[in-house]
């Protein structure tokens, strides 16, 4: 009987810890891609491409543990 919900709140947790440790990654990235430009501003455009990748990486290990959790 208390299975079920012990399992639903674990799964909450990791979820939610997933979501800290991916808004902690992407502001690391955008942290140091600002750092970057401002030590190199010819190098905006290549900075900016492998930013966002990064970024949209990071995002996405939150919707792989939203699917994998429900």
């Amino acid at each position: 009987m208390t299975m079920p919900i012990i399992a639903e709140i674990t799964g909450n947790l990791h979820v939610g810890l997933c979501g800290l440790g991916s808004a902690i990654g992407v502001a690391m990235v955008g942290m140091k891609a600002a750092e970057a430009v401002g030590r190199n501003p010819g190098s905006f455009g290549k900075v900016i491409t492998l930013a966002v990748l990064g970024m949209a990486l990071a995002e996405a290990i939150v919707f792989y543990a939203l699917f994998l959790v429900k």
